[in-house]
C-alpha cells in the first residue's frame, strides 16, 4: 500500500510542475503550425494568382508547417469584404486600395509585395488619344482597382464619365463605351483576341508619372500581430512559389490551368500564358532589374499623395503604417 501511494505522489508531483516559458512556446508552435490560413486572391482564379497555386501544389506551405486554403471571391462578396469578416486571414490587395482602407479606419500589414509596377492602361475606341477625350465614358471595375485612373482624371480636367462594369470587355467591344479601363496582364489582351488594335489609342499609366505599385499580400494588422511566425512563413512559402513559377512556366501553366478548370472559369491556355509571362515582367523592379517582393516607400508615399491630393484620402498615410513593426 505504501509503495503504491508512493508511485500515485510521484505521478502527481510529475504533473503537477510548473510549465515553463519554453514549453508554452513549443505548445504555441504546435497550435500555430495546425492552424489552417485561408488566403482569398483578389479576382477569380487566373494566373495572376499563379505563385500561391504552385505553392500548394508543390508543397512548399506544407514545408514551412502553413496549412493553406485558397478560397476565391465571389461578385456578392469581394476579398476585402472576406478579409473583415474574418473568413479569410490573408489577401491580395493593390497598394491603392490598401492606403484606402487604412484610411477608412482598417489596419493593414503587406506581408509579401509580388507587383513592383503598374499595369493598368486606358484603351480608347477607334484609335483616339484618351487624353483627348474629355468627358468620355469609361469602363471601370465595380470592385474597384481605378483609383489612380480618377487622379488623372482630376488633375488633367478630363471629367471622365465612369461607367461601371463586373469583369470583361463587353460594354467597350459593343460601342457602349468611349474608352475602357484594363490591366496589361489581362483586359489588354482580351481587348487584342477580340480584335481591337493597339496603336496610339492606349494611355500606359506607368509612363505617365503613376508607376505605383499594385499586388500585395495584406493581412489584418490584428491578426498579424498574433500570428507573426505563421505571417512570415506563409509570405516566405509564397515568395518561393513565384520563383518557382517564373523559372518553371509552362508547369506553372498547368497548375494555374487546373484550378481555372475546377472553377469553370472561361479561359484558355493562351490568354494564361500572355498573363503569366505579364505578371512576372511587372515583378521585375525597373530600376534594380531585380524581382525584389519588397514595397517601396518611394512608391507608397506617391500613391498617398496622388490620392491625397485628390481628395480620395483624408490624410496620408505613411509607408511604416503598411508595414511590420
Amino acid at each position: 500500500m505504501r509503495k503504491i501511494l508512493i508511485g500515485m505522489l510521484a505521478v502527481t508531483l510529475f504533473y503537477s510542475q510548473p510549465v515553463t516559458s519554453q514549453d508554452k512556446k513549443l505548445k504555441a508552435d504546435k497550435l500555430e503550425s495546425e492552424t489552417t490560413l485561408v488566403f482569398t486572391p483578389q479576382w477569380t482564379a487566373q494566373a495572376q494568382f499563379a505563385g500561391y497555386y504552385v505553392a500548394v501544389a508543390k508543397d512548399f506551405y506544407r514545408d514551412a508547417g502553413v496549412r493553406v486554403r485558397i478560397e476565391h471571391p465571389s461578385t456578392t462578396q469581394p476579398a476585402m469584404t472576406r478579409l473583415l469578416l474574418g473568413e479569410c486571414q490573408a489577401t491580395t490587395l493593390q497598394l491603392c486600395q490598401a492606403i484606402e482602407s487604412i484610411d477608412k479606419g482598417t489596419p493593414l500589414v503587406n506581408i509579401l509585395q509580388t507587383s513592383m509596377n503598374n499595369a493598368m492602361v486606358i484603351v480608347s475606341a477607334r484609335g483616339k488619344d484618351p487624353l483627348k477625350q474629355k468627358g468620355a465614358k469609361v469602363g471601370i471595375w465595380s470592385v474597384g482597382f481605378g483609383q489612380l485612373a480618377m487622379c488623372m482624371s482630376i488633375k488633367d480636367h478630363l471629367d471622365y464619365q465612369w461607367v461601371r462594369f463586373a469583369q470583361n470587355i463587353n460594354l467597350f467591344v459593343a460601342g457602349a463605351l468611349d474608352a475602357t479601363l484594363a490591366m496589361s496582364y489581362n483586359e489588354y489582351y482580351q481587348l487584342i483576341q477580340a480584335g481591337v488594335e493597339m496603336n496610339n489609342n492606349v494611355y500606359r499609366f506607368c509612363d505617365h508619372g503613376y508607376n505605383v505599385q499594385e499586388d500585395g499580400v495584406y493581412m489584418t494588422r490584428e491578426y498579424y500581430e498574433k500570428h507573426r511566425d505563421l505571417a512570415h512563413r506563409f509570405a516566405q512559402a509564397s515568395r518561393r512559389g513565384w520563383e518557382w513559377a517564373a523559372e518553371n512556366p509552362e508547369e506553372a501553366l498547368d497548375i494555374v490551368m487546373h484550378y481555372t478548370e475546377k472553377d469553370n472559369i472561361a479561359t484558355n491556355r493562351v490568354m494564361q500564358r500572355m498573363m503569366l509571362k505579364e505578371v512576372l515582367r511587372l515583378q521585375v523592379d525597373r530600376e534594380s532589374k531585380k524581382r525584389e517582393f519588397r514595397l517601396r516607400p518611394d512608391m507608397v508615399q506617391l500613391a498617398s499623395r496622388l490620392m491625397l491630393e485628390n481628395q480620395m484620402l483624408s490624410r496620408e498615410v505613411k509607408y511604416e503604417e503598411l508595414i511590420e513593426h
